[in-house]
């Protein structure tokens, strides 16, 4: 059991052995990071059970989601991380001179504080461990509650590689996350709800600890589709992503807005798209996930249960496997509430709205909370393009789904209510270090134009350099 006086001296124990100096060098980082890679091939199999225990994930869909692309972000960071650490030499200016060389240093905060989802528990707990380890730091994770099978897991298989004075995985509640929040960390990572992100910051601010939050969004990521848009293309993109983990991810579709003169044949097409990707009975189809709890599924069913009259496809669910089939609400008024909150779940409600008001609609999304993710399917993509880089969101896609999540080298984070920070590859490394400058000074040739007493030719100097 992990009580406050065992997280204490953990907590404690990593600070002093990244004092030791022991994680800062490359190699070292590196040789760490490969035998987490191993671990998690020699782990898939049981990695793979644990989800199929925790979500009802299939073995394809846990690869996919899961535990391939934690592989593939410790490879990009195992071949990336000598760069990304390299200090940076800066020209230091004339108005430095003679001293006109400046480094800057990318040096680990210290000992990290990980809390980690439910909703893909391992790419979110060993995925932001890759980052915090290739940026030189020690590691407290506090993984959920929620999903017990791939917590044990993940602890057993952490446990065998690392000292829990370098790597730690915490099991237990909220109580025991709050008792880590308690304690003084360098930098804290927290993903999940807006509303307990901000109760990780107020927790941090009694330290100052720096803090980077992964959140789904307070009213949730709008799907735009134009009257222009392949109807056919768009339907069998969302179906594919609804149905994923039965809709329970962070940068999900939560409501679409349809361009009212396709609704009907839009709508069409997405029972077809879901026929035919989950069959005509998706509650007994062992390929289509669960949804987390008890509660979570009374949260989806009673929310169904609302709008039973709108429903046009799906409603249907079983309380004991806690499955719930996707279903589309129509249509849906934007002020109505559940197009108002995250749902995470599979319901899609889909909101009607004349093609040459899209402007309005867009002013409507602005006035919200900003989503995590913002997806658009038209075939105009210079307005695709100009919408793209006014709204305020955390990343998206033109005419497809969730693949910006995969692209190497880019950012992944939110905005307002769906967070701060980002990570992934090199986003990561530089999320988990703080840059240090140093200037190095030189001892000869040194002017008195910064020293008392300021002359009139030493003001006209300055001057003239600053220009």
């Amino acid at each position: 059991m992990w009580d406050a006086e065992r997280i204490h001296e953990t907590v404690e124990k990593q600070r002093a052995f990244f004092q030791t100096g022991r994680t800062l060098p490359v190699a070292f980082r590196i040789h760490q990071l490969q035998r987490l890679k191993q671990k998690v091939i020699e782990y898939s199999g049981r990695l793979s059970a644990a989800l199929q225990a925790d979500l009802g994930r299939s073995a394809a869909e846990a690869y996919l989601l899961d535990i391939g692309v934690t592989v593939t972000e410790i490879n990009e960071n195992i071949k990336g991380i000598r760069k990304w650490a390299k200090p940076e030499t800066h020209f230091s200016g004339i108005q430095c001179f003679p001293s006109t060389r400046t480094k800057v240093y990318k040096m680990p905060y210290g000992a990290a504080l990980i809390i980690s989802p439910f909703n893909f528990p391992v790419l979110l707990t060993l995925g932001v461990l890759t980052a915090a380890l290739a940026a030189g730091n020690t590691a407290v994770i506090k993984a959920s509650s929620k999903t017990p099978h791939c917590t044990a897991v993940m602890q057993e298989m952490l446990a065998e590689l690392y000292p829990q004075k370098y790597v730690v995985l915490i099991d237990g509640g909220h109580d025991v996350a709050d008792l880590c929040l308690a304690e003084r960390f360098d930098k804290i990572f927290y993903t999940g709800s807006p509303r307990v992100g901000s109760h990780v910051m107020q927790a941090a601010a009694k330290n100052l600890t720096p803090v980077a939050l992964e959140l789904g969004g307070e009213t949730g990521n709008w799907c735009i589709i134009r009257k222009d848009a392949d109807i056919r293309d768009a339907a069998r993109k969302i179906a594919f992503f609804k149905l994923c983990n039965s809709g329970q991810i962070c940068i999900n579709i939560n409501q679409v807005a349809v361009a009212e003169e396709i609704a009907p044949q839009f709508l069409e097409a997405m029972k077809k798209a879901f026929t035919k990707q989950i069959g005509t009975d998706p509650v007994h189809n062992p390929e289509y996930p669960h949804l987390i709890s008890a509660q979570a599924y009374r949260k989806c069913a009673d929310e169904a249960e609302q709008y039973r009259s709108r429903i046009v496809f799906g409603g249907k669910g079983d309380p004991q496997t806690l499955k719930y089939a996707p279903t589309v609400i129509y249509p849906c008024r934007i002020s109505e509430p559940i197009v108002q909150h995250e749902l995470f779940s599979p319901l899609l409600p889909v909101v009607p709205y004349p093609d040459a008001k899209i402007n309005v609609l867009l002013k409507t999304v602005a006035e919200r909370e900003h989503g995590l993710a913002l997806y658009l399917f038209t075939r105009d993509l210079k307005w695709a393009e100009s919408v793209m880089q006014s709204q305020q969101y955390g990343g998206g896609c033109v005419n497809e789904v969730c693949l910006h999540l995969m692209v190497k080298g880019t950012p992944f984070g939110g905005t307002g209510h769906s967070g701060m920070g980002a990570y992934h590859g090199e986003w990561g490394f530089r999320e988990f270090t703080h840059p240090s400058t140093v200037l190095y000074g030189r001892t000869k040739c040194n002017l008195p134009l910064r020293e008392h007493p300021y002359r009139k030719w030493k003001e006209t100097i300055i001057r003239a350099l600053e220009r």
